[in-house]
């Protein structure tokens, strides 16, 4: 299990199966692929009736979400951003790499029905941008892992919010509160796990999880917003120990498996002149929107910093390792797929179409990244002293 926890290798599996869907979209495989897909499996006591699609990207895809939340309350509580001084200038960078790139998107997309696909290119895919920097960043200071990591967070935490504010339909309050009352009881239940771990309170943790996932999504909420809610509910040691336990199959299984499901994509026979704006607007947006965004409000960030004393505030970044930090910021990948297809139900051919620019995007990102983190870890390593 210990391979799956690698952040490096949990890029090259996500990276693996996106590629491997996309080519067998395309092969004589494709046609059966898709309608595997899209083939549903129901639970008709429960009123369930949700594809194969579906139940990956609404279900499994909450364990994801859950370890997310997880790390956002670490953060939030004795990490990287539990004072204002650690969190001002991420939060400051994290804006410019959500704004720019929303910003870029609209520009493309003006005036027509694809304007609301404009949170796709803001997310960033913090496991993957991990992945990258610990493949190719060697040498580079730990400084500039906990800023990626902080802003990344930071970044998670608005595309969770998006995901519950523009991507939900009509609510039913009923099981709104029966979402309430499941969440709040999986809270309390797991402070008596900080004392005893027992079978019962593991299965008691397990059940009112599946209840309150299944609550969230019938009330018209999307269901990793549960997943959400339950990480941040969780007593913070057993929160842990469960995200551990979750961690590989959460890198070997599920991301990998909703990667391999976004990028069963047929590659549409247009020209580029017939593309949708929304294509162009994700392809721009996501490498060249977040490179400037993070780049330019990081270095504002610090340069606000620089004229107030804010306690446990971070040792400013070099221009160029903000510039790594908005490459890496680039790579959209997980959470950008998911919100490409929120954004365009029932908008099949867009939905390819953004899920391509998105693959194309973050790729784009993650060749400038690796280029940019292999020049700044080499320039890091030159700059140790050689011992004698």
């Amino acid at each position: 299990m210990s391979i799956m926890r690698s952040e490096r290798n949990a890029a090259g599996f996500l990276l693996i199966a996106a590629a491997l869907g996309l080519i067998l979209a395309n092969t004589g495989a494709g046609r059966l692929l898709l309608e595997a897909k899209e083939s549903h499996l129901g639970v008709p006591a429960l009123g369930l009736d949700l594809s194969i699609g579906h139940w990956i990207s609404d279900g499994l895809l909450a364990i994801f979400f859950f370890i997310v939340a997880v790390e956002l309350k670490h953060e939030f509580t004795s990490g990287s951003l539990n004072s204002v001084g650690k969190a001002f200038v991420p939060a400051f960078a994290a804006l410019g790499g959500i704004a720019v790139p929303a910003g870029i998107f609209l520009l493309f997309t003006a005036g027509t029905d694809v304007s609301n696909g404009w949170p796709i290119p803001t997310a960033t895919d913090i496991a993957f941008a991990l992945g990258v920097l610990a493949m190719f960043g060697r040498g580079l200071p730990g400084r500039l892992r906990i800023f990626l990591l902080a802003l990344a967070v930071l970044d998670d935490l608005v595309a969770i919010l998006i995901i519950a504010i523009f991507f939900t339909s009509d609510i039913n309050w009923l099981f709104i509160a029966a979402s309430v009352v499941s969440i709040a009881a999986f809270g309390l239940l797991s402070r008596r796990a900080k004392k005893h771990t027992s079978p019962i309170v593991v299965i008691g943790l397990i059940v009112l999880g599946l209840v309150s996932v299944y609550f969230v999504y019938v009330s018209g909420i999307h269901a990793t917003i549960a997943g959400v809610a339950l990480g941040l509910v969780m007593a913070g040691r057993p929160g842990a120990r469960a995200a551990h336990v979750l961690e590989p199959y959460s890198n070997g299984i599920v991301l990998p498996l909703f990667a391999f499901s976004a990028a069963l994509v047929a590659i549409p026979g247009v020209g580029i002149a017939q593309l949708s704006p929304a294509f162009w607007g994700i392809v721009v947006a996501l490498p060249v929107g977040k490179l400037l965004g993070i780049t330019a409000l990081g270095w504002l960030g610090q340069r606000l910093v620089a004229g107030r004393a804010l306690p446990g505030a971070t040792k400013s970044l070099a221009i160029p390792d903000l510039v790594t930090v908005g490459m890496l910021g680039g790579i959209g990948f997980t959470v950008s797929l998911l919100m490409n297809e929120l954004a365009f139900v029932g908008k099949n051919e867009i939905i390819d179409e953004g899920t391509l620019a998105v693959l194309l995007g973050s790729g784009i990102s993650i060749v400038g990244a690796a280029v940019i983190v292999s020049l700044r870890a080499r320039h890091y390593r030159h700059l140790k002293p050689v011992k004698k």
